[in-house]
């Protein structure tokens, strides 16, 4: 059943080869094509889920020769993935079809966006290495099409430049871990290659394998400081950037699971790419908090999303990394498609009344109150049988809870916003430890569970967690200190996103000269 996975990449394509060769306004049933396409597929995949439910993983015969070809690895990865990459890329499409009606160019563009979730879903299923290479050569030059539906716009022809930039870095990056592999396995099977690092077959340059990884999943995912055509997609069309949800900007993710063995076998890089994701994620978090303009707003929060997701395959938490793929998937292209909605409702409530901030005692009280939940709904859940990184992970997420608390505590916060903010608490962490059980099971067998931390994994996760700690409590404070002349400095300097946009303008300009 594992071939059922090609069905998708494979008729998505030609719908969208169909639509660029008549791709006139007004198509009529011809722009629905994509859409029934995406339901064809998401029928095949759940036929393909119901069969790994019953058989367990497998890979398709290779449709080619001599490692190069089509082929399908079927596993909660590929499905998980397959599943969400097909329901947005639905919702996307169809949103499309209404969002750019009478648009001259809108076949063409919903045939770039049916060629670009074929390249995604040959990506997430792919079973050999020369078929995932391509397919993810492939997602970048059609995004780029995309990203240049108004080719008239300076800032768009910008944001398409500087993607160009970063997918090539990935892409030769991962050119050279894909030829290193096949040369040091013998094979492009990539379950294989997996089962022979599982089993013990450490070559000398494995190391430099997960290393070019990480560069290719930290360029691919516009983590910090590679994030400069992340915060200007929004010259596109608004389905493009709900559209970098469906496995676009995750792909770098999707790479560290997929080759989590491999990663998992050299724990010195992965404690560099957990540090390098973690400052990434603070720093784009705090500068999200600052955008006046929702969807810049939405953008620096990505970079932030899968400054994170990619923290935690940096602490080898690969089940929790494709949990958070899917989840933020699906929450932030329903986001990016109901931003003007959200804009206009907001504007059309009246303003509220005071606001309850909370003091340094409160803000204290606050995250002993979230630890003591944390500990106690941990304690239902085996938190003492957890590895060390699920514990620490959970620490940084329950910050957010202290937050949460810290707002329900302050002396003005009535009664009832008390009880509510600790019952969300509650929830929140139960649903954590929830779904940490749940995805954890699923993967057993094809995700490997992190190592026992070595000094320098354990030094990395301190530094975290502090990290982490500290902007909790700065946010939760920052209404006692916002009023200081260094805030209002600081302010203006995270507005403008620490000018680390600049900087890469002044690079793409130069080597576009060059």
């Amino acid at each position: 059943m594992s071939h059922l996975l090609l069905l998708g990449p494979v008729l998505a394509a030609l719908a969208g080869l169909f639509l660029l060769a008549r791709p006139g306004p007004r198509a009529g049933a011809r722009l629905r094509l994509p859409e029934g396409v995406m339901l064809a597929h998401l029928a095949a995949t759940g036929t393909a889920a119901v069969s790994l439910a019953l058989q367990g993983p497998s890979t398709s015969a290779l449709l080619g020769t001599a490692g190069v070809g089509l082929s399908a690895r079927l596993d909660i990865v590929s499905v998980a993935l397959a599943l969400t990459v097909g329901f947005v890329g639905w919702v996307v499409l169809r949103f499309s079809r209404v969002a750019l009606d009478g648009e001259a160019r809108q076949g063409a563009f919903m045939g770039w966006m049916s060629l670009t979730l074929a390249a995604v879903l040959a990506l997430v299923v792919a079973g050999n290495l020369v078929q995932l290479l391509v397919a993810w050569v492939g997602v970048g030059a059609a995004l780029s099409r995309l990203l240049l539906f108004y080719p008239d716009r300076p800032r768009a022809r910008r944001a398409a430049r500087k993607k160009s930039l970063s997918g090539l870095i990935a892409s030769t990056a991962l050119l050279a871990a894909v030829v290193l592999l096949s040369r040091d396995f013998g094979t492009t099977d990539i379950a294989a290659i997996e089962a022979a690092v599982h089993a013990g077959q450490l070559p000398g340059d494995l190391w430099l394998v997960a290393a070019l990884l990480t560069v290719a999943a930290v360029f691919k995912s516009a983590l910090i400081p590679t994030h400069g055509w992340l915060t200007e997609v929004m010259e596109a069309p608004t389905p493009v950037s709900a559209l970098l949800h469906a496995g676009v900007v995750n792909a770098g993710g999707f790479l560290l699971i997929r080759f989590a063995e491999v990663m998992l076998a050299a724990p010195g890089v992965l404690a560099v790419l957990a540090l390098i994701a973690g400052l990434s994620a603070l720093v784009a978090s705090a500068v999200a908090t600052t955008q006046p303009a929702v969807k810049t707003a939405l953008a620096w929060s990505t970079c932030a999303q899968m400054s994170f997701m990619v923290l935690q395959c940096g602490l080898a938490l690969f089940p929790l990394a494709l949990l958070h793929i899917v989840a933020h998937s699906l929450y932030k292209a329903h986001a990016f498609l109901a931003s003007g909605g959200a804009v206009e409702a907001v504007a059309a409530l009246r303003r509220p009344g005071s606001v309850a901030v909370p003091d340094g005692r409160a803000v204290a009280r606050a995250f002993v109150l979230a630890l003591g939940i944390y500990a106690l709904v941990g304690a239902l859940f085996g938190i003492d049988h957890m590895a060390p990184q699920a514990v620490a992970l959970g620490a940084i997420l329950i910050f957010g809870v202290a937050y949460l608390v810290a707002q329900g505590l302050a002396d003005a916060a009535p009664w009832a916003l008390t009880w509510r903010t600790m019952a969300m608490s509650a929830a929140a962490t139960l649903a954590y430890f929830a779904f940490h059980a749940t995805v954890s099971a699923l993967a057993v067998g094809t995700l490997p569970p992190p190592s026992a931390p070595d000094p320098l994994t354990w030094a990395v996760m301190a530094l975290t967690v502090a990290g982490f700690g500290l902007a909790a409590a700065a946010q939760a404070t920052f209404p006692l200190w916002a009023g200081h002349p260094a805030a209002a400095g600081l302010r203006v300097h995270l507005m403008n996103g620490l000018y680390l946009n600049a900087l890469t303008d002044r690079m793409t300009r130069a080597l576009s000269k060059g």
